[in-house]
């Protein structure tokens, strides 16, 4: 694609063009964007987004932890919400609301610390709160469907959006957002008050229960596939047992391996490509497949082009 970033006015974000994106992700792989846009705030990702010619594309990147970039990296502009602005956190009684950059672990936190019960469950999840709530992501009993009750975001043609909790249209491990949506703030309330000083407790016993049975230290993403039946099924079954009972502990395609200690995350250890971690990921759901019949389903986002260009 040819498009002059260059030719776009009053920017007041940061704009890197042909830009890595391999160290904005958890598995530090991929290829470049067209172009990486930072925008400073609401306004100034509405003014950009109003500016870009509809034939280039738009792609929304949060903090990258389940995320697979393709090795011939982004056509058009990717935009990543991280950091400063949008990271911040406030609450009002029950309510709060976060920007989409904020982690899922600080949202916890803040809403711990004000004494709001019902949001300690948000620290198990890896990434940005962004990111969580388009794929409804969840863990210990919970998912972002439980506790949102609005999303604001800004449309391709820059223009202002919120959508409530109905017209999310959540399902498990699924939302219907438009595409072209950029979700900028979430809206969330809390079950009742709490004493911060346990809900802190809780927080860290998450904390603790992640660092035990997840690769955390490795790079590697959040959960690779989702669970094939949804929370409260009779007899739910775990993708992780299923990945397990096909053999495949500690399987490897190039750089990337099946982890040791949680086998529904795979690992880059060292030297892996993006095209190695998401050829593991399609091996492993052909083993499933050809050992219990489940087709799994890829909870990670892969995106971007196959081959380097």
């Amino acid at each position: 694609m040819s498009f002059d970033f260059d030719s776009l006015p009053d920017l007041r974000g940061k704009l890197l063009k042909n830009a890595s994106l391999a160290p904005y992700t958890w598995f530090r792989v991929g290829g470049p964007a067209d172009a990486l846009y930072l925008p400073a705030d609401d306004a100034d990702l509405a003014s950009f987004l109003k500016a870009l010619p509809e034939h280039v594309p738009v792609t929304v990147l949060g903090v990258g932890s389940n995320t697979i970039v393709r090795d011939g990296g982004i056509e058009g502009v990717v935009i990543r919400l991280m950091g400063g602005y949008w990271g911040s956190v406030k609450h009002h009684e029950l309510d709060v609301s976060a920007r989409a950059g904020a982690l899922d672990l600080n949202v916890a936190k803040a809403a711990a610390k004000a004494g709001i019960a019902g949001l300690s469950f948000l620290s198990g999840i890896p990434g940005s709160i962004g990111g969580a709530v388009r794929t409804n992501a969840g863990c210990y009993g919970s998912e972002l469907s439980d506790v949102v009750t609005a999303v604001d975001g800004i449309t391709r043609a820059g223009e202002p959006i919120r959508l409530t909790s109905e017209e999310i249209g959540f399902s498990y491990r699924h939302t219907d957002f438009a595409s072209d949506i950029v979700v900028t703030k979430l809206h969330l309330r809390g079950s009742g008050t709490g004493d911060p000083e346990a809900l802190a407790e809780e927080i860290a016993a998450h904390q603790t229960r992640r660092a035990e049975t997840q690769p955390i230290k490795d790079k590697t993403g959040g959960s690779t596939f989702a669970n094939p039946d949804p929370p409260g099924t009779p007899d739910a079954r775990s993708s992780w047992k299923l990945i397990d009972a096909a053999g495949c502990r500690g399987l490897r395609v190039g750089g990337a391996m099946v982890s040791e200690k949680h086998c529904n995350f795979l690992i880059n250890t060292g030297a892996a490509t993006a095209a190695d971690i998401e050829a593991l990921g399609e091996l492993v759901r052909a083993r499933v497949l050809e050992h219990s019949g489940v087709d799994l389903r890829w909870e990670i986002r892969r995106i971007g082009r196959l081959q380097a260009v």
